[in-house]
C-alpha cells in the first residue's frame, strides 16, 4: 500500500517524465504529416501493418538519441536491432530482415556501433540486408528499420472494455547505467532470446489476445496510455502487481525501458494461458489491471487511485480512434 500522497506524487512524476514527453512529440509530427488512425494503414501501432496475401507485412523504424549513441555505441547498435524485433513481436509478427543507417566521425568510431548491430542480428538470426553509411560526419548517429510478417495481428487499436491487462517482463537483467534501460540479453543464450520472442506471435496466432504493445521509453504506464488512446478506452493499473526486480524502486521501474517487456490486453478467460506461456520461458508476467470505458488511465495501489492521463483534456500521441473522438 502506497497511500494517497504517494500515489498522487507517483502519477505527477510519470506525467512529467522525459519518456512521456518524448511520446507527446508524436502528436504534432503526425498532424503535420497528415496521418491518423483513420488511414487505410492505421498510424499509432508499433509497426505499420500492410495487408499482404493471407497475412501482413510489418514495417518499423527506430532512431536513437545522440547522447545515448555517443555514451554506449555498442549497446546502441545492439538495441537498434533488438527494439525493432520487439516492435514486430508486439504486433504478433516474426522478423524477416533489417537495414541500418550509421553516421560517424571516422570508421573507428563506427566500429562499436556496427559490432553491436552485427552481434544482435546474429543472436536473433535476423539478417542485415543493407542500409546507409557515412563515416565523414561530425558525430555518431543511428537509425534502424525492419521488415516482418504476421499471420494474425496484435494491435494498439483492439483493447476492449472488460479486457485484462497483462505485463510480461524479463527480469533476468540489470540497468545499463546511467540510462533507464533494463537489459536482459548480455548473458542470455541466443536460442533463449529467439524462443522468448516467439511467444508473442504464438499468442496472436492462437487468438489469446487482441491488443498489445512493447514497453518503450514511455515506461509501462506510458505504454498503457498509448494503448488506451489508440483503442479509445480507459484503464486502471495496479502498480503493486507489476513485475519488478528486487531492489528497484517503483518510481524508477515505472520509467524504465526493458529489453523484453510487453503489455497485452486479453479477455479474462485467456489470462491463465497467456501467463503460463511466459512462465514456461522464465519470464515474469502478471495481470496488472483492467481496460475500462471512458477517457482516463489511472494507477492504484488497491486502495487509492489517481488519474495519470485524461484524454478529455488532451491527446498524448494524437492517435485516438475516430469512434472515440465522435
Amino acid at each position: 500500500m502506497l497511500g494517497s500522497v504517494a500515489i498522487g506524487s507517483l502519477a505527477a512524476t510519470l506525467r512529467a517524465s522525459r519518456g512521456l514527453a518524448a511520446k507527446h512529440d508524436i502528436a504534432a509530427v503526425a498532424a503535420r504529416l497528415g496521418v491518423s488512425s483513420a488511414d487505410a494503414i492505421a498510424v499509432g501501432d508499433d509497426c505499420a501493418a500492410i495487408p499482404d496475401g493471407d497475412g501482413f507485412l510489418l514495417l518499423a523504424i527506430e532512431g536513437f538519441i545522440n547522447e545515448f549513441v555517443a555514451a554506449d555505441p555498442w549497446f546502441a547498435g545492439w538495441c537498434g536491432v533488438m527494439v525493432n524485433i520487439s516492435d514486430v513481436a508486439a504486433m504478433g509478427g516474426r522478423p524477416l530482415a533489417v537495414v541500418d543507417a550509421v553516421w560517424s566521425s571516422g570508421e573507428e568510431n563506427a566500429a562499436p556501433l556496427t559490432s553491436g548491430l552485427r552481434e544482435a542480428a546474429q543472436a536473433f538470426a535476423v539478417p542485415i540486408v543493407g542500409g546507409h553509411t557515412n563515416t565523414r560526419c561530425d558525430r555518431s548517429q543511428l537509425s534502424v528499420a525492419i521488415l516482418g510478417r504476421a499471420q494474425r495481428l496484435l494491435t494498439s487499436f483492439d483493447a476492449k472494455a472488460g479486457d485484462n491487462l497483462i505485463a510480461a517482463i524479463d527480469l533476468r537483467g540489470r540497468y545499463r547505467e546511467p540510462f533507464a534501460n533494463w537489459e536482459a540479453f548480455t548473458n542470455a543464450p541466443a536460442a533463449r532470446l529467439r524462443g522468448d520472442i516467439a511467444v508473442l506471435p504464438a499468442i496472436a496466432e492462437a487468438g489469446l489476445a487482441g491488443a498489445g504493445k512493447d514497453i518503450s521509453q514511455g515506461g509501462i504506464i506510458g505504454t498503457a496510455i498509448m494503448l488506451a488512446e489508440c483503442s479509445g478506452v480507459g484503464a486502471v493499473i495496479d502498480v503493486l502487481n507489476i513485475p519488478r526486480p528486487d531492489g528497484v524502486s517503483l518510481e524508477r521501474w515505472l520509467q524504465t525501458f526493458p529489453s523484453f517487456g510487453y503489455l497485452l490486453a486479453a479477455p479474462p478467460r485467456n489470462v491463465p494461458t497467456v501467463l503460463a506461456l511466459f512462465a514456461a520461458r522464465g519470464i515474469a508476467a502478471a495481470q496488472i489491471g483492467t481496460v475500462s470505458e471512458g477517457d482516463r488511465v489511472e494507477i492504484t495501489d488497491g486502495c487509492v487511485s489517481e488519474v495519470v492521463w485524461d484524454f478529455s483534456q488532451g491527446a498524448l500521441i494524437g492517435c485516438r480512434t475516430m469512434e472515440a473522438i465522435t
